[in-house]
């Protein structure tokens, strides 16, 4: 009988664990169902002034990523996810993540919107401009 008590107390550990991390990843998509096709998933404050390599940033974004991460990378219900969210913290997805995304496209792996395809005719230095502008956007939101 007391060999089976560590076995239980382990059981219920384990089970404890998966329920908590089911339950968390829930809670980070939960909110999806809510808002109508096309609107935008998450409330952005955009800072009151952006350095001049964001504001570049947020030209190339509203030109070639709003589309589907909506305005101000609010996210775009049945489009894109949102990239001011903790999800996509620097400490998470680093800069290069971003550039990555761009040059190769990427897999679904946190939201249900599909793959990201690769985006063409941005240059790198684009590419960062826009890094630029959604870690502004981040810090500006708490994301840091």
């Amino acid at each position: 009988m007391n060999k089976l008590l560590p076995v239980a107390a382990a059981a219920a550990i384990v089970a404890g664990s998966v329920w908590y991390l089911l339950a968390s990843n829930e809670e980070d998509t939960a909110n999806l169902a809510d808002p109508a096709p096309g609107a935008p998933i998450v409330e952005v404050t955009v800072p009151a002034e952006l350095s001049p390599e964001a504001a570049l940033g947020q030209r190339a974004f509203d030109a070639t990523c709003a589309a589907c991460h909506g305005e101000n990378a609010s996210g775009k219900m049945g489009s894109g996810p949102p990239l001011v969210h903790k999800i996509y913290e620097p400490s998470h997805h680093g800069d290069m993540a971003f550039i990555i995304a761009v040059q190769q496209g990427v897999r679904a792996h946190h939201w249900p919107f599909g793959d990201m395809p690769m985006q063409h005719g941005l240059t790198r230095a684009d590419v960062l401009s826009i890094v630029d502008y959604v870690r502004e956007l981040q810090r500006a939101n708490g994301i840091e």
